[in-house]
Formats: structure tokens, C-alpha cells, sequence
């Protein structure tokens, strides 16, 4: 069901089972006596193999194993080619931790015992040729105990539960529709749930377009850099919390909304993040803004030259301003200095016009709780650090003080 939802992108199935080994001349002798469903009986190293292979937008060639045999087809496979989606599914895919780590959704189908005994003995009996007493002796022998021992304990892995399987049509829904909003957004922000990058629209990459440039005038890269700040700070401000509110209309009518958090300030790191300060102040009448200059150059910018910040900001949700991400190794000294101050690593949102994938890397693997909004994520860095296809040395457009 979620394939057929999922049509209009690039979808491919992996089946747990096709990666069944072999089995040897003395275990097909006494067959009756192997257990299937025992994790032992996959070959995981070649099923991480290939998860890690298509996650990589890499084709894979996937064995196809005959049930009726206990044999992998040898003259055969199933070609795969790189997708959008991959679902991987099996009774004990979540049992091995490696699996488990290469997954951004799990899903656990709770169905009724019934259910399932009925449905392995139509499908065993139709699809791999056995009859129904062999098929009962495999669920009492090894299906169940198997189930008890393997696949219930690894309920508790899962992120989402999904009672009555494919009847559920408002769990399939659902699933679905997070996976379309995974599917529309930037590859770090599917990897990276606390990356945001604002709705890009033509006004958003029209201005960009212009302050990227490289002659444009120093009176219109400001203009453009502060409507692009702005919007930036707004929906920066738009993570923090809220609490409910209501209000008396001028028509006397009730109206329900939200109070804005109190507890707040910015910190800009000088001086590229002090560009942004004139935005937040737009925005947060009386903001307290502290300030951080961290030396960017001779010891991976990791050298701090100097900090003031509010006393109280232990207690604030913080703003952390700077216009470009680049390596991440500045953000992450002064993210390093707020949570020694005591500023707890989820209040703080960090924001900035443009970054690239290794800043976001850096930032995002050492600090997951914190959040990053951007308008834009760049390509890559180059090697002289610097981000491509960029925009230059933003303070020095800014303030005037480039060649």
C-alpha cells in the first residue's frame, strides 16, 4: 500500500528473504530440522552489503533464493537500480543494531497470532509448495518460539506501530505523507531532522542571485542580505516555543492564540553574525544581544579571542548568528561556549543565510539536539575552505571593507 501511494517516485522493495543462505548437502538433509526463522539463518553482512550500496545511489544485484530448494538461484538475480525509497522488510530486520542504524523509519506490524498463523500457511502452502501439516510443524517448532524469542523483543525498536497492518489505512496515510515531506525537503535535512531550510521561491533565488554576484553594489548587497536575514530570523523564530493565549478582539470577540517565548536572546559571531543583529532587533523589541569573536584561522578558527553575553542566559533560548556556515569548527567553539555557560544544547537555534554539507555535518554529528536554519545549502567546500558556489567574504561585503 505504501508503494502503490508512493508511485510517482523512485521505489524498490528488499525483501529480507532473498538474503537467505544457502543451505549446505548436510543441513538439506535433515531440513526438517533447520530453523528458518532464526537470524543465523541470513546472510546480514550481504544485506547491510546492499542497503549501504543503494543508500550510496549505487545499482545492486540482489540473489534470489528458491524456497522450494533451500538454494540461491545461481544463473539469476534481481537487478535493483538507485531509488528514492527503499523499504526494507522482514520479521527480523530489526534484530541486528547495524540494520537497525541504516534505517530512518521502522515500522512494526502488530497483527493478531491468528492472523498470521492463517497467512503463513496460504502463503506456504500456495506460493512454496508444502503442505499443511509441514507447515504447522515449522510454526509450533521454530515460527513461534522464534517470534517470542527474535522479532517481539524488537517491538521496542520501533518508531512507529501499526495495529492491523494493511487495513490501517490511517497509519498508511501517514506514513506516506511523512515520507513525501522527507522526499520534497534538502538530502542533509532527511538525515538531519534539526536542519531547516526555508521554502525556496523565486523571490528567495532571485536574491540570492543578486548577492552572489559579484559586482553587484555594496548598497544593493546589503539591501538584499538583510530581506534575506529577515526572513531567516522569522522562521528561526518560529522553533521557539509558545504558549497558549487568548485576547479580546476591538469587536469584543475572543480570539485564541499564542504568546511569544520571553526568555530570549542572540549571540552574533563577530563580525559577520553582527549583519544579522539589525534583523533580530526588527523583530524582538529590546532583545539582549551578546557577542563571540572566535580567531578562524591558524588553529581551524577553535581559538577563542573573546565573549560577552548576558548573565542570565543560562536561562534563554539563544539565536546563534552567523551568516555562513562553512567547516562548522567556529560554530562549534561557540556552541561549546554557550553550553558551558549553561544554555542548554536544544534552546539554541543557529541561523544563517547559507551553509555547506561539511559545516552541517560537523555541527549536526556533535550537537543534535541544537537546530540550524538556512535559506540555502550550498555545494561543497573547496580546498581553501571556502564555501562553493558561495557568496565571498560576507562581513567584508557587508560592511564595505573588501578590495
Amino acid at each position: 500500500m505504501i508503494i502503490q501511494q508512493l508511485h510517482d517516485h523512485r521505489i524498490v522493495l528488499v525483501n529480507q528473504d532473498s538474503f537467505y543462505r544457502g543451505l549446505t548437502s548436510e543441513e538439506l538433509e535433515h531440513v526438517q530440522e533447520y530453523n528458518f526463522d532464526h537470524p543465523d539463518a541470513f546472510d546480514t553482512e550481504q544485506l547491510l552489503h546492499c542497503v549501504n550500496t543503494l543508500k550510496s545511489g549505487q545499482p545492486y544485484q540482489i540473489p534470489i533464493y528458491d524456497f522450494k530448494t533451500h538454494q540461491r538461484k545461481l544463473d539469476a538475480f534481481r537487478q535493483v537500480n538507485a531509488c528514492d525509497v527503499i523499504i526494507l522488510e522482514g520479521i527480523l530486520v530489526f534484530h541486528d543494531s547495524r540494520v537497525r542504524d541504516l534505517m530512518n523509519m521502522k515500522i512494526f506490524v502488530d497483527t493478531d497470532a491468528d492472523v498470521r498463523l492463517a497467512r503463513r500457511i496460504r502463503r506456504d502452502t500456495v506460493e512454496r509448495g508444502r503442505d499443511v501439516d509441514s507447515v504447522l510443524e515449522q510454526y509450533a517448532k521454530f515460527v513461534k518460539p522464534a517470534f517470542d524469542d527474535f522479532v517481539l523483543p524488537s517491538k521496542k525498536y520501533a518508531d512507529v506501530i501499526i495495529p492491523r497492518g494493511g487495513d490501517n489505512h490511517v497509519a498508511v496515510d501517514l506514513i506516506v505523507q511523512h515520507i513525501h515531506t522527507k522526499l520534497g525537503q534538502h538530502d542533509l535535512c532527511k538525515i538531519y531532522p534539526n536542519v531547516f531550510v526555508i521554502e525556496s521561491t523565486f523571490q528567495i533565488r532571485g536574491m540570492h542571485t543578486l548577492i552572489r554576484e559579484k559586482d553587484i553594489s555594496k548598497h544593493d548587497f546589503v539591501f538584499y542580505s538583510d530581506r534575506l536575514i529577515r526572513l531567516v530570523v522569522e522562521h528561526g523564530l518560529g522553533h521557539l516555543p509558545f504558549t497558549e493565549k487568548q485576547v479580546v478582539t476591538p469587536t469584543g470577540s475572543v480570539y485564541s492564540g499564542v504568546d511569544f517565548c520571553k526568555k530570549l536572546c542572540g549571540v552574533s559571531v563577530i563580525r559577520s553574525g553582527e549583519s544579522m543583529e539589525n534583523a533580530l532587533r526588527a523583530c524582538c523589541k529590546g532583545i539582549k544581544i551578546g557577542k563571540i569573536l572566535i580567531h578562524r584561522d591558524g588553529d581551524n578558527g577553535m581559538q577563542l579571542i573573546y565573549e560577552k553575553l548576558p548573565s542570565d542566559i543560562s536561562e534563554r533560548h539563544v539565536l546563534l548568528l552567523d551568516p555562513v556556515l562553512g567547516t562548522g569548527n567556529s560554530a562549534n567553539q561557540a556552541i561549546e561556549l554557550l553550553i558551558q555557560k549553561g544554555v542548554p544544547e536544544s534552546h539554541i537555534i543557529f541561523l544563517n543565510l547559507i551553509s555547506a554539507p561539511e559545516g552541517i555535518h560537523c555541527v549536526c554529528k556533535r550537537f543534535p539536539k541544537l537546530k540550524i536554519v538556512t535559506s540555502e545549502i550550498d555545494q561543497c567546500l573547496n580546498e581553501e575552505f571556502r564555501v562553493i558556489p558561495g557568496l565571498g567574504e560576507f562581513g567584508d561585503r557587508y560592511f564595505g571593507t573588501d578590495e
